[in-house]
């Protein structure tokens, strides 16, 4: 059996775990509300502005006999880049604010996924990311364009308010058989426990982070955005 088959099949239940979040349902059936999709752009800004950073830390900390997923790194490095600024422009598009959303800190769930994450890259191993690459592209797949035309429909927003959902859901199509043949070159023994145990973990935060989104909004004054814009320059 393939790494990549050994790796779907190992985390079935926590992939359960995720699609059995209530607001995902809904949302298939176009059945959330306006605060309810910039909630959920929001979240997705503060993970996905962490792809790059993320990607460049696996590269630095490969081992010697990783070395030939160099240029596998450069591919996601040139897919990814800019991704964070198509979310904004989608907060904006539906009437949100952006500068809000990007100087504001991430909910209480988002922050432990991205924590994670550098966790895997940083103290255990660089290629337990894949494991998150495999829990994120592959949601991607089953939910966002079919999301995507729900929830538009139900709103009455326009098309460029879907270009993270529409844009994930074609390109990660392809990347997940990308991903696949990563996965199958892998070392079976050293490498494959440690992208699964990262696989099983993600599955479970982004289950949260989705869960968290139905909890109340909150905006912050003025004054605070204004602060922590000030921090970013």
């Amino acid at each position: 059996m393939k790494m990549s088959e050994q790796l779907a099949r190992a985390t079935d239940a926590e992939r359960s775990y995720l699609l059995s979040a209530p607001i995902i349902g809904r949302a298939l059936k176009g059945q959330i509300g306006l605060e309810q999709y910039l909630a959920f752009l929001t979240q997705a800004y503060h993970h996905v502005c962490h792809t790059m950073p993320l990607l460049m830390a696996v590269g630095a900390r490969l081992q010697l006999r990783q070395l030939w997923l160099q240029p596998d790194l450069v591919h996601y490095l040139d897919e990814e880049i800019g991704h964070e600024q198509w979310i904004l422009n989608d907060i904006a598009a539906a009437g949100g604010d952006a500068d809000a959303v990007r100087a504001a800190q991430p909910s209480a769930a988002t922050d432990a996924l991205v924590g994670y994450a550098y966790d895997t890259v940083m103290r255990r191993t660089p290629v337990g990311f894949f494991g998150m690459v495999f829990v994120l592209e592959g949601t991607s797949v089953a939910l966002a364009l079919r999301a995507a035309d729900k929830v538009q429909a139900a709103l009455g927003l326009p098309s460029r308010a879907f270009t993270y959902l529409r844009s994930h859901g074609v390109a990660d199509q392809a990347h997940t058989q990308h991903l696949a043949g990563i996965l199958d070159r892998l070392d079976p023994d050293a490498d494959l426990p440690d992208v699964v145990q990262c696989a099983k973990t993600m599955y479970w935060l982004y289950g949260n982070v989705f869960r968290s989104l139905d909890a109340a909004h909150q905006v912050l004054p003025s004054d605070a955005v204004e602060r922590r814009l000030q921090l970013c320059v």
